[in-house]
């Protein structure tokens, strides 16, 4: 069976970076994979119902990241919608690509640590949006996005997810690990970024956006666009107050913004209106649903015990941790780093490597920053991917080689400091 699982999962993944090749959407792949890989299960199995209760959990924790991403998507769409981030476009006074690069990646890496990195690339990839009209001008700004969002938020217990888990888990604390983290993750984007900015060079010409959505006046807009960035912003506050899944925080925000833009449609007539029922309409479910195939997929691997064996064959054949650390950040830019990390963490307990131990601080950087190596190997990664239809051969040619470079000059610098 587990042989049988490996190869679909391969196959799957084989034709979910052939999308182009193939001329089938990389979202109906994920879901396919995930679809056969839970039947071939349950079918070699003799008790479904453990499976079936395994699915259900597996279901339980995805849709977490599946709303989140829902009402992040939404709340952008709609301050986009009321032309709010040309706030923030109009404040950018450079016509230089090089100079433009840097102020993207330093402000993804900062913004990063604050929301976390997968709202943080839908932000700034819907703010690139405005700034360059061509897409294939956008395509290095991107991919520099997804390194940046990811190394700004492995530095700090709410930027990503696995440092999130370890942080609840009681295996790193907030101010150790944002004092240990920070200059690895900082060289992990800074490298990426003097390599990246050499292929880039020239003037951009601004998008007028002088027409858009006329009927808008000023203060709506600043309205939206500070409630919306609030919402935002708000989501890892909620999160230490409540103790919510941060998905809840997510939609408390977009509930907020919703009554806040019928508040300001209330005397519009039904064309003038733009509500998050028309935001709803323009996000990309597609990417959504690639989301919820593909984490199905890992799911299977993390059910059948595979990763956790995974994690096992590393700790015996290797031995060194650090060794094992910097190989699980590699792995997780083709398997999703949340069951890697939690392999790792049923593998070593608490009483062997104590809390703010060197070995859960690599695990903290490298678990977040790796990912950056594939375009289908983080969050933001694959957020970015939806929206801005990346190939996944694209990004190997051109983004992967700088991103394993910043990854393990960052993990070398982690190294050295210790």
């Amino acid at each position: 069976m587990n042989t049988l699982i490996l190869v679909v999962f391969s196959i799957g993944y084989g034709l979910i970076a052939l999308e182009n090749k193939v001329k089938i959407n990389k979202a109906a792949i994920a879901l396919f994979t995930g679809g056969i890989l839970w039947s071939i299960y349950i079918l070699a199995m003799s008790g479904p119902e453990e499976v079936v209760i395994q699915l259900v959990e597996h279901v339980g924790s995805i849709s977490q990241i599946i709303f989140f991403l829902i009402g992040a998507m939404t709340i952008v769409e709609l301050m986009d919608s009321y032309g709010g981030f040309d706030i923030i476009t109009t404040q950018i006074k450079t016509k230089n690509k090089r100079v433009l690069l840097i102020i993207i990646a330093f402000v993804t890496f900062f913004l990063s640590s604050v929301l976390d990195n997968l709202t943080t690339t839908i932000v700034m990839v819907t703010l690139m949006r405005k700034l360059l009209n061509k897409p294939n001008e956008r395509l290095l700004f991107v991919g520099m996005i997804v390194i940046a969002a990811n190394s700004g938020g492995a530095w700090t217990p709410i930027g990503d997810v696995t440092t999130t888990m370890l942080w609840i888990g009681g295996q790193i604390t907030t101010v150790n690990i944002m004092q240990k983290i920070f200059l690895p993750s900082l060289l992990s984007m800074i490298i990426p970024l003097l390599l990246i900015s050499r292929m880039i060079k020239g003037n951009f010409e601004r998008i007028d956006n002088t027409n858009h959505q006329s009927n808008i006046l000023g203060f709506e807009k600043r309205i939206v666009f500070i409630t919306g960035l609030s919402a935002l912003i708000f989501v890892p506050i909620f999160k230490s107050i409540t103790h919510l899944p941060p998905f809840m925080g997510m939609l408390f925000g977009l509930s907020v913004l919703w009554i806040v833009t019928e508040f300001l449609n209330k005397d519009k007539v039904h064309e003038q209106k733009i509500t998050v029922t028309h935001a709803l309409r323009k996000i990309d479910i597609p990417s959504v649903l690639f989301f919820l195939g593909i984490l199905l997929a890992v799911a299977v691997l993390d059910s059948t015990g595979l990763l956790s064996n995974l994690a096992t064959i590393l700790n015996n054949s290797v031995g060194n941790l650090k060794a094992i650390a910097v190989s699980l950040g590699i792995l997780s830019s083709i398997i999703d780093n949340v069951p890697l990390v939690a392999a790792a963490m049923g593998m070593y307990d608490l009483q062997t490597f104590p809390t703010d131990h060197y070995f859960w601080e690599l695990i903290a950087y490298c678990a977040g920053t790796g990912g950056s190596i594939l375009i289908i190997g983080s969050a933001a990664g694959v957020a970015a991917m939806g929206i801005e239809k990346i190939d996944f051969f694209w990004y190997l040619k051109n983004i992967s080689l700088v991103a394993l470079i910043g990854y393990l000059a960052g993990a070398f610098l982690y190294i050295l400091l210790l």
